[in-house]
């Protein structure tokens, strides 16, 4: 990992296809994207940004106390409205961050199965590569 990166005790993999093997763990595509999310652990809410919440493990979501809405580790981010699984979205955020030259929305979706206009990898592929940040 960078100097710059903040999680700096997590296994990270060095390859493609270690990656694909290294999220394809629920668990693990969960783990990772809410430490990614939210370093340290402080979960807040991406509605009102309170860390007034509980936690269901069965359907691995939160419950904001504050503003009585429940929110998953996607909402308020590119994924939000996906209905790809954290597995797919994590390999896919470490081959654009993987990727020294950049990669295109067809050469990302035929690396991970999903079509090449599934819904979020057109704007993620394309706001990397210009240096935006996705919407």
């Amino acid at each position: 990992m960078c100097a710059y990166c903040t999680i700096s005790d997590m296994e990270t993999p060095r390859t493609l296809q270690a990656a694909i093997v290294h999220f394809s763990d629920p668990q693990r595509a969960f783990d990772t994207a809410v430490e990614y999310r939210w370093p340290g652990g402080n979960v807040t809410c991406p509605r009102c940004g309170e860390a007034k919440h509980s936690f269901v493990k069965t359907r691995r979501l939160w419950f904001c106390y504050v503003c009585k809405k429940q929110f998953t580790v996607k909402v308020g981010t590119v994924m939000e409205d996906s209905p790809l699984g954290l597995d797919k979205w994590m390999v896919a955020i470490w081959m654009l961050a993987n990727c020294k030259n950049g990669i295109s929305s067809y050469e990302l979706g035929k690396a991970i199965g999903v079509r090449q206009n599934s819904h979020g990898f057109c704007s993620i592929a394309s706001a990397k590569q210009c240096g935006a940040t996705p919407q």
